[in-house]
């Protein structure tokens, strides 16, 4: 589970247009978008997006025409791929992967049932991403001429330290981890905005990009970075599961009033008889010192460049390989180089302010 800080967040958050995020360079999550891409971008039983050869193809409309649609708005992507997960996680993806399991086979029943609503909500909890999926992902980025990093191990962790580190403008990510990574700024909502329907409920929303600053969200609660970072320790993330009995509100107090992590683990054991089910000085040393590559601004101005468009590569991918309408992708793809063409091979690094 991904840590929820969206209590405290919640007052500090700030929607914003696109028109905020222009000339930016933004580091987005690749996983956690292309989830989002796979779990939203489904038919009304909630069978995703296919190909011809059956391979799922959601993840690429999605990273298509969001990608353009953000050009179009003149933000500057560069996803982060991620690599080896840390040991500690291991046990948040088994349970992920147990999860997925069991909404799956409740996605099968409710279809069998012709519960759409329920299928497709069930269906949205099934999804995954496998190797197929990274490659394809890549595969479509590099012939649009997108840049993409692959970190050595989280993405989110490395997307956060370009944002940390002023290479980036900020993170762009669902998740409240980035915040525990150090993320100076978060974008969420940036390639789902829309009207979406809400689950079982004949109610629509506008989902608009939001913008939280980590100054803003230490100051407004008056504590620092290791203390929030005692606070996801505390409720639970990825890492560690928390202490049962222990929300946000509480946590919050007990971070005010502890000066180390020692003394964080003594009151979790003499005020609540409880104690944590790993060693927390771990948990806390991958948020602070995460596994992640740092690049000097020459070294990230190199990579983050937007490149020329491979139209022809991009026509036989999209239309011949995965069955996407040529008329459509065509017209996109013109779209595509006049934006990247605007940009030409600039670096990136000019344009963060």
């Amino acid at each position: 589970m991904s840590v929820d800080l969206s209590e405290l967040v919640n007052p500090v958050k700030k929607e914003i247009g696109f028109e905020e995020l222009a000339n930016k360079v933004i580091a987005i999550d690749a996983y956690n978008t292309i989830y989002q891409f796979i779990s939203i971008i489904r038919q009304p039983d909630g069978t995703p997006l296919i190909d011809n050869k059956n391979r799922i193809t959601s993840h690429l409309s999605g990273l298509f025409y969001r990608t353009i649609n953000l050009l179009e708005h003149k933000i500057i992507p560069i996803y982060v791929f991620d690599g080896i997960p840390p040991l500690l996680k291991q046990k948040a993806l088994e349970a992920r992967m147990s999860r997925r399991e069991s909404a799956l086979e409740a996605w099968k029943e409710a279809k069998e049932k012709g519960l759409i609503e329920e299928a497709k909500l069930y269906a949205m909890q099934s999804a995954k991403i496998d190797k197929e999926i990274v490659d394809s992902s890549k595969e479509l980025l590099s012939y649009m001429g997108i840049p993409y990093i692959q970190a050595p191990s989280e993405g989110e962790a490395e997307a956060s330290i370009l944002a940390k580190e002023g290479l980036a403008y900020a993170a762009a990510t669902q998740d409240y981890d980035a915040f525990l990574f150090g993320a100076n700024k978060v974008i969420r909502n940036l390639t789902i905005t829309g009207r979406r329907k809400l689950p079982r409920k004949n109610v629509f929303i506008n989902i608009e990009i939001e913008k939280i600053e980590l100054e803003e969200l230490l100051k407004y609660h008056n504590i620092n970075q290791r203390q929030l970072i005692w606070i996801g320790i505390l409720i639970g993330n990825d890492y560690n599961e928390g202490i049962r009995g222990i929300g946000v509100k509480t946590a919050l107090k007990l971070v005010r009033n502890t000066s180390s992590l020692d003394d964080l683990i003594a009151i979790v054991k003499n005020k609540y008889k409880k104690e944590f089910d790993i060693d927390i000085k771990e948990v806390e040393r991958l948020f602070i010192e995460p596994d992640v590559k740092h690049y000097t601004k020459e070294e990230f101005d190199n990579i983050a460049k937007i490149g020329n468009v491979k139209k022809a590569e991009l026509i036989k991918f999209m239309v011949d390989e995965h069955s996407f309408s040529l008329d459509r992708v065509e017209k996109y793809i013109e779209e595509l180089e006049k934006l990247a063409g605007n940009r030409g091979q600039t670096g990136l690094g000019k344009w963060i302010n």
